[in-house]
């Protein structure tokens, strides 16, 4: 893969997955799914970096290793950089199994489609619903044994 820039790896990575989008914001390229931006890389103090998303518990472990940083301004979320600059020792699976972990943070999730009734639970459904008269206010809301007057 010699002669690609880190853009063309993210690129290839983050447009892969569903929904997404790259964006220019605030003067670098940022990957979106939806709105919400789950990746992005550029200039960095004059390092070429990425930057993604991770849980807590997994951005405090990953900084342990000098190649990441808590992203600024944002770091305190569990966002990271990710020192890209010696693009030849970058391990791109791990980008993309990181890539990956930040979309499933930021991506929405799909709604759950609620169940249909069947034909013949819609069926008693109606039936019930046919059924039903109106009784006035003081008869609903009465309570057994006792009387309004």
């Amino acid at each position: 893969m010699k002669g690609r820039s880190v853009l063309d790896h993210m690129r290839e990575i983050c447009l892969a997955l569903p929904d997404t989008k790259e964006t220019l914001t605030w003067g670098e390229p940022h990957f979106r799914v939806g709105d919400k931006i789950f990746a992005g890389c550029g200039d960095e103090n004059g390092r070429t970096v990425i930057g993604f998303k991770l849980e807590m518990d997994h951005a405090d472990a990953v900084i342990q290793d000098p190649r990441f940083w808590r992203a600024p301004y944002v770091g305190h979320k569990g966002w990271v950089s990710m020192d890209a600059s010696a693009l030849d020792d970058v391990d791109w699976d791990e980008v993309k199994a990181l890539v990956r972990e930040s979309y499933g943070l930021i991506a929405p999730r799909k709604k759950a489609k609620p169940e249909k009734k069947t034909t013949k639970a819609k069926k008693k459904a109606k039936a019930r619903a046919g059924n039903r008269t109106a009784k006035p206010r003081s008869a609903r809301t009465a309570r057994p044994g006792t009387r309004r007057s």
